[in-house]
C-alpha cells in the first residue's frame, strides 16, 4: 500500500485579528480533517511573516496563538502539526524556536526540519538547533550558506537527527536543476544508504 508521511499548507499565524486570520484559522483546520482522512499523521504549517509596521515579539505571540487554537483540532483528529523553518518569522532558528516555546507543551506538535531553508553563515549548526523538535524532515539536495547554493552534505544532515533521537520519517523534496529522473534516484540511494548506517 501507499505509506503517506504527511502533507502540507500554506497558513499565516502572524495575521493581526480579522478575517484574513480568522480565513488561515478555518484553512487550517480543514486541511487537519483531510489529513486525517487521508492517514496522514503529520501536517506542515508555516508561521508567516511580520506584517509591515509590527514587532518580531507580537507577531510571535499571535503565532503561538494561533498555533494553540489549531492544536486542539489536530489533537482531537489524530493529526500532528509540524511548524516549517520557513522564510518569514523563521528564517533564524532563534525566532522559530520562540514560537515552539510558547506554543503548549503536546504530542501533537513539533517542528517540520526542512533541510534546505536556512540560509545563515552556518545553516548546519542552525539545522542541529531545530533537531530535538522535530516530529518531519524534508531533505533537499541544495543548501544555501549565506544564500550560495552548495550541495547538501546528507551524511552530517543524518547525524544531526540520529544526534538528536529523530525516528520518523525523511522525504526528499526535490528542486534542484538536475533532471528529476536522474537526481532523485540517485540522491534516494545516497539516504537510504546513510539511513541504514544510524
Amino acid at each position: 500500500g501507499l505509506d503517506i508521511s504527511g502533507t502540507a499548507i500554506a497558513n499565516d499565524f502572524c495575521l493581526p485579528a480579522g478575517e484574513a486570520r480568522d480565513k488561515t484559522l478555518a484553512h487550517t483546520r480543514k486541511w487537519i480533517d483531510y489529513a486525517a482522512l487521508m492517514g496522514a499523521p503529520v501536517i506542515r504549517i508555516f508561521a508567516g511573516t511580520v506584517p509591515q509596521g509590527d514587532s518580531d515579539d507580537a507577531a510571535i505571540e499571535r503565532c503561538a496563538a494561533g498555533i494553540n487554537e489549531a492544536l486542539d483540532h489536530a489533537a482531537k483528529k489524530g493529526v500532528c502539526l509540524a511548524l516549517e523553518n520557513h522564510g518569514g518569522i523563521t528564517t533564524r532558528p532563534e525566532q522559530m524556536l520562540k514560537i515552539v516555546g510558547k506554543v503548549k507543551e503536546s504530542a501533537w506538535f513539533g517542528v517540520n526540519f526542512d533541510g534546505g531553508n536556512f540560509r545563515s553563515e552556518d545553516p548546519y549548526a542552525d539545522l542541529a538547533k531545530i533537531a530535538p523538535y522535530a516530529i518531519n524532515v524534508q531533505l533537499k539536495a541544495d543548501i544555501y550558506r549565506n544564500n550560495v547554493r552548495e550541495d547538501t552534505d546528507f551524511a552530517k544532515v543524518i547525524k544531526i537527527l540520529a544526534n538528536a533521537g529523530y525516528r520518523g520519517y525523511i522525504v526528499l523534496e526535490y528542486e534542484s536543476a538536475e533532471d528529476p529522473k536522474t537526481g532523485v534516484p540517485r540522491h534516494l540511494e545516497t539516504l537510504r544508504k546513510l539511513v541504514d548506517a544510524v
